[in-house]
């Protein structure tokens, strides 16, 4: 009996099938649906650390509404920007349900981006004020720019303010954002402008076991919501404990990542935001709500956008076939 074949998509591949960042979001607005309904299969992400501050993860999970399957093993090494070379890379497997026979393999990069900030975007729709209209983005790399792209496409922005330790970094990133968002996005030179007063604020700087955070309780505004994509690397435990309604994308990751020596200042969440897309647990409830989610990142995400990059593939005719 034949196995057939595995559809290979370099990142080349993937960045040309070009899924739209709104097709993403509603991907994994679904999937936290689901989530929280309890119909999906995930465990925590194992781990192995080469190096300080480095990951390589294997990260597998299962969508049945979306007949997703697979797992992605992805790394992240902070010392790679120094070396010309990207913060995350990893490959993405996708499994026939079915049979359990590997059907594609992917690079993650794009991947990886687009569904972090797709994920904010998700988070954003239930603890964000809907009216919000300003951003601050703290770090201005890509996922400075994805979840930038990814907040654009469900709120009026009509101002950002972008922060980088390295200031020529953050006016790069302003002069290439407002191109591409046809956004008013300007450099600041002290994280207290990219933070303080604004509806919508995200960190994405290195996951540190061991940070130095810098963003001081009272600094984010009454009503703003946090997107923390850096775990707490940038945020003092008072000032998160000064967040009215904190969640998280997933519950038992957090606590698995707690007992791994992180969180050590973060308070317990109240909801996991699948609870609160499947109205199990209250999204925001008052326009002076603080509000945060600290997103660490799942193979649901992974999953829930892979699949449907996979299927464009097919009938665009994109990718490589390769006998198994």
């Amino acid at each position: 009996m034949k196995l057939g074949s595995v559809l290979y998509l370099s990142r080349k591949d993937v960045e040309t099938i070009a899924l739209p960042m709104q097709e993403i979001i509603d991907a994994l607005e679904a999937m936290f649906k689901e989530k929280g309904a309890g119909r999906t299969e995930m465990p925590p992400k194992p781990g192995i650390h080469t190096r300080p501050d480095a990951f390589i993860h294997a990260m597998p999970a299962y969508i049945p509404s979306l007949q997703s399957a697979g797992m992605k093993w992805v790394s992240g090494y902070p010392d790679n920007q120094r070396r010309g070379l990207p913060y995350i890379t990893g490959l993405l497997l996708l499994n026939d349900p079915e049979t359990g026979i590997p059907i594609a393999i992917m690079d993650c990069t794009w991947i990886t981006a687009k569904r972090t900030g797709a994920a904010t975007a998700v988070a954003a729709k239930y603890l964000a004020r809907p009216d919000s209209t300003t951003v601050g983005i703290v770090a201005c790399g890509v996922q400075g720019r994805s979840n930038l792209e990814a907040l654009s496409c469900l709120f009026k922005i009509k101002k950002v303010k972008a922060y980088d330790l390295y200031p020529e970094i953050a006016e790069r990133y302003a002069a290439e954002m407002s191109k591409v968002l046809n956004l008013d996005i300007e450099p600041v030179k002290r994280l207290t402008e990219a933070v303080k007063g604004l509806d919508l604020v995200v960190t994405s700087g290195p996951i540190l076991k061991h940070p130095k955070p810098l963003i001081e309780p009272g600094w984010l505004a009454e009503g703003a919501f946090a997107s923390p994509v850096d775990f707490d690397s940038y945020w003092k435990g008072e000032a998160m404990r000064q967040i009215n309604k904190l969640a998280t994308d997933d519950l038992v990751q957090m606590r698995y990542y707690r007992q791994e020596g992180y969180f050590k200042e973060t308070p317990e969440p109240y909801a996991d935001l699948g609870e609160i897309a499947a109205g199990l647990k209250p999204k925001r409830e008052s326009a002076d709500e603080r509000t945060m989610s600290i997103n660490l990142g799942l193979a649901l995400d992974d999953m829930a956008t892979a699949i449907r990059i996979y299927q464009l593939a097919k009938t665009k005719g994109v990718g490589l076939k390769m006998p198994l």
